[in-house]
Order: structure tokens, then sequence, then C-alpha cells
């Protein structure tokens, strides 16, 4: 899934829909579920294929949601807001707190091809050794590495949630032969999922997946769409530095403007200019410390 230059004469509307009897159906077997998770992942494994896709920014946008939700899991309040101001404004020295500690180790999980090193990275605090081993735990069809890759980690560590859920991720990125992990199943699980142990336990990946696979399709659409837009209207921006501005949005879920390769006030001009383009949007809805977003 690695990100390449678009061509902007694809038209869009072309990228594969998700069919409607995989989201409407409502099966209670381990039999039916595991056909439609399968159904479904196997259309976004086609639509990751399209290399016009923001690839980046999606995996970016999906580790957002799968933070959100491992905070939820651990009891936290922090919310996507609060996410992003505790990874984007964490000054030099800074700590990110737990919420942001979640969020960070999402974020490099996703943003490098998978391998036990890159792994490690976003879990320093364990053992790279440890790591591969739980890797390797997983056998088996797709979602049932993934499932014994979450188990054994849980089993062994259970209050291990984020690592259980990455390298669950990783497992299901390498069995479709993904170059980068795609944060999937944290966003699909529940809380209470992540007790459940054997049959039970993947019943509820193969579930979860059904409906990540459904919202990474959809966001992958969006996300082409204003990717595309923002390419479009590129052209048009004079500013130093612009190009490089407008590849840091194409390739991060949210910018804060000190981080454009541009001064202070030409930064701020900048988002304000794309803003007004509709090619980006202010996201936090305050009048300081704002952020940016395709």
């Amino acid at each position: 899934m690695t990100f390449a230059q678009p061509d902007h004469s694809i038209d869009l509307d072309t990228l594969p829909r998700m069919p409607v009897w995989v989201t409407s159906a409502r099966p209670e077997t381990l039999e039916d579920v595991a056909f439609l998770s399968g159904a479904a992942l196997n259309h976004l494994h086609l639509v990751l294929s399209r290399v016009h896709l923001p690839h980046a920014l999606l995996r970016d946008r999906l580790a957002l949601r799968a933070a959100v939700a491992c905070v939820a899991f651990s009891g936290r309040p922090e919310r996507a807001g609060e996410l992003r101001d505790a990874v984007h404004l964490l000054r030099a020295g800074d700590l990110p707190g737990p919420a942001g500690a979640t969020y960070l180790s999402w974020r490099r999980a996703a943003e490098r091809p998978v391998s036990i090193k890159a792994l490690g990275r976003a879990l320093p605090t364990r053992e790279t050794g440890q790591i591969a081993a739980w890797i390797d735990t997983g056998q088996g069809a797709p979602v049932s590495r993934a499932a014994m890759v979450l188990e054994a980690v849980l089993t062994e560590a259970p209050r291990a949630e984020v690592p259980a859920l990455i390298l669950a991720d990783a497992a299901l990125a390498q069995a479709f032969g993904w170059d980068h992990l795609l944060p999937l199943l944290a966003g699909g699980l529940k809380r209470a999922d992540l007790r459940k142990r054997g049959d039970d336990l993947h019943l509820a990946c193969h579930r979860a997946l059904v409906a990540s696979a459904v919202e990474a399709v959809r966001l992958a659409a969006d996300l082409a769409r204003r990717a595309a837009h923002l390419k479009a209207i590129a052209p048009k921006l004079r500013a130093k530095g612009a190009s490089d501005a407008v590849e840091m949005f194409l390739t991060r879920e949210a910018v804060v403007p000190a981080a454009l390769p541009l001064p202070d006030r030409a930064a701020r001009r900048l988002c304000d200019r794309l803003v007004d383009l509709g090619a980006v949007q202010e996201l936090t809805g305050r009048e300081t410390f704002r952020l940016y977003g395709v």
C-alpha cells in the first residue's frame, strides 16, 4: 500500500463499492460471519490496490480511529480532538500522556512497512523478541491469524490491549500481503470482546472486520476525492514551499501550521487559503492552536 502520485484522469466514482449484501446481512453463525468478513476484506483489498488513493493519509485517519477506541477501552474520557492536541501540539521534551501515547503507538505502527523493528518502535515497552513470538502464534487464514495473535497477547498480558490490537492488525496485514499495517480491529471491537477467547473471539473479530472494512472503504473513497481536489488546486498556490506543504496534507491526518515548511505567518495564510478553496478543513473550531486536515 505505497502512496503514488494520483492520476487525475481517473474517475474516483469508479472505485468499487462494497456490495449491499455485505452490510445488510445479519448472520449469527461463525461460518456465515466468516464468509461476510472474507468478502468485506477482499473488497477492501481491491480498493487498496488503487494507486491513486492517499494510502498514508488513510492509514493515519484509521490510526486515530483505533486510538480513540483503545482510549475508550481503558476508561479514559479523551476523544479524537484531545488525541490530536496531545500529539500535534506536543512541545519538545513534553510527554504526551497516556492517551497521546496510545495515539503515537498507532501512528508509528501504521506509518512504516510492517516489520518486527517497526513494531518495536511503535511499542517501545515491549521486547522485539516477544513481539516476534506473539506474531508467530498466528496461523491459518487472515482473520484466524489475527484472532490468534490477539488472544495470545491478551492471555499473557490481559491489560495490553494496544499491543494486542496493533500486533493482530500486523498479522492481518502480513496475511494479506499488505506492505503496511491498516488499523482495523480496534475500531470494530467492543470492550467486552477483548475478554472473549476461542471461537467467541474469532466471531467477534469477524464481525469487527466487516464493520471496519466497510468504514475503511467509505473513508478511502472520501479521502481520494478530497486528495484529488487538493492536488488539482495545488498549482494555484504561489507560496514558496507550498508543494511540500500539500504533500504533508496528503500524508497526515492533521497538520499544525508551525509544522509546515514555511514561515509562521505564511503557513497560517496558506492554511486559510486552502480552507477558502475547500481543499482542507480547520479541525478544532478554535481561534488559536488550530489544526488542519484534508
